[in-house]
């Protein structure tokens, strides 16, 4: 901001110049990215629009965590699994897939030597 300008008069300046900001009540932001999420509490987080472009400005508490990767195991995945080993319990396939990360073809080699 400019110094010795109040926050009035530089709303109004904004204004003039098509420049819209508004407060947003957050509790929490988190910015997800490869590898690791920033999360923000506590943050003051206002909303600034201008030329039709929106853009957000962001304060707080800042952390950064892990990244927490969710595996997906779909239904075609166990189908796979099953057809290439003949074996018919979903729970388990599902188990093996989870355990190798959702890569079928280590799982199958995993369930046939379990079988052997």
């Amino acid at each position: 901001m400019m110094p010795n300008m109040d926050p009035r008069t530089m709303r109004n300046l904004m204004a003039k110049m098509g420049i819209k900001s508004t407060e947003i009540p957050a509790s929490r932001v988190v910015i997800e990215s490869e590898g690791k999420n920033i999360v923000i509490t506590s943050p003051q987080v206002t909303r600034i629009e201008a030329q039709g472009v929106s853009s957000f400005q962001i304060s707080g508490e800042i952390r950064e965590e892990e990244a927490k990767v969710e595996l997906e195991i779909t239904p075609d995945d166990i189908d796979t699994v099953a057809a290439s080993t003949g074996i018919d319990d979903k729970e388990r396939i599902a188990a093996a897939l989870k355990e190798e990360n959702g890569d079928i073809a280590r799982a199958i080699l995993r369930l046939k030597n379990e079988s052997t």
